[in-house]
């Protein structure tokens, strides 16, 4: 048995009475249903586009914290938000926050999906989730957990984006837009899980076609991943853990932050030639080798060594005040743990 028109209303009324008994209990889930706060809600949902619920329920209230309303983050020198956001990653989500917010002071807070979508860095799923959650418009969201539940309903095993977002207008229940879009997602988070599924808890496996297959974690088909390129890169530490050479990083992943002088090391490249490279720019001897740390960021795997040096620029940036990446905390913690050693050794 398929899940058919005809069941709709009876899998809605199912969800939404499992979401009124299980919801989960978030911090930008303050509020009437279809009428909470829109900056709350926007914030919320470009945090965890990338984060995990757990992390990003510490990450949204240190935000938050540092500003409140859309007008303060308007505001703020880009510098302040990078910091702000630091150790979420996928830093061009705080850029766009940022410039957002000075075209919703300018023009006002959209109420619509359209007005959201126009706005800059905001997708399909953010802008129908704002305009759902905020708004109470009819609109459904779109993510990983939405994909799984109604793969996973319907017994698709490879849905296509157009697949999902097709199945999710048909379920979605007008009347409580918000309340269902959360109801799906919760589910997928908390029962419907990639692995081991809680299908005996589930309020909709009465419909569930991968259910009676008797392999519901086998729904939907792994997606291909993209293979994951190795970059070697060189940095220099001038200075030391607390106070340092920094310099703004460029481009793309972790544009506008500050980071350790570092230099890429060309394909067929020694790292010899690219260290030294990086000296001469900077006008240092390199004086000792801190170790290797690696990090993954979207598809690359960064292997990066780090050295110590002398001379160059005489200037020297905090770097507790500095918005740094993951990479740059991980090559700085190189100097700590050396510092360490040294005392037990002493």
């Amino acid at each position: 048995m398929s899940l058919s028109p005809t069941d709709l209303p009876a899998v809605r009324a199912a969800l939404l009475a499992w979401f009124g008994r299980s919801g989960r209990a978030l911090p930008w889930r303050v509020g009437p249903e279809g009428g909470r706060d829109p900056y709350r809600v926007w914030v919320s949902e470009v945090l965890l586009q990338q984060t995990q619920v757990a992390r990003g329920r510490v990450y949204f209230e240190r935000f938050l914290g540092a500003f409140p309303t859309v007008e303060a983050l308007a505001a703020a020198p880009i510098e302040a938000v990078l910091k702000a956001w630091e150790g979420c990653g996928y830093y061009a989500r705080a850029r766009n926050l940022h410039r957002a917010a000075g075209v919703i002071v300018r023009e006002g807070m959209p109420t619509t999906h359209d007005g959201w979508r126009a706005l800059p860095g905001v997708g399909p799923y953010t802008a129908a989730a704002v305009a759902s959650l905020a708004f109470g418009e009819a609109r459904a969201v779109s993510d990983g957990n939405v994909r799984r539940v109604l793969a996973r309903l319907h017994g698709e095993r490879q849905p296509t984006d157009g697949w999902v977002q097709a199945r999710a207008d048909a379920l979605l229940d007008p009347a409580r837009p918000a309340a269902f879009n959360e109801a799906v997602m919760d589910l997928g988070a908390t029962v419907c899980t990639p692995r081991n599924p809680r299908c005996p808890e589930c309020p909709v496996r009465p419909w569930c076609a991968a259910s009676r297959s008797g392999e519901p974690s086998t729904f939907p088909a792994p997606k291909l991943r993209a293979a994951v390129r190795e970059v070697r890169a060189v940095a220099l530490l001038l200075g030391n853990g607390h106070e340092a050479v920094l310099e703004r990083r460029e481009g793309t992943l972790l544009g506008g932050l500050m980071g350790l002088p570092t230099e890429i090391i060309a394909e067929g490249e020694r790292e010899e030639d690219a260290l030294t490279r990086l000296a001469e720019r900077l006008g240092v001897t390199v004086t000792g080798d801190l170790g290797t740390v690696t990090h993954i960021m979207t598809h690359r795997l960064v292997l990066l060594n780090v050295f110590t040096g002398r001379g160059g620029p005489a200037r020297r940036d905090k770097v507790a005040d500095a918005a740094l990446s993951r990479l740059d905390h991980k090559a700085l913690a190189l100097w700590r743990a050396r510092q360490g050693s040294l005392f037990a050794e002493a």
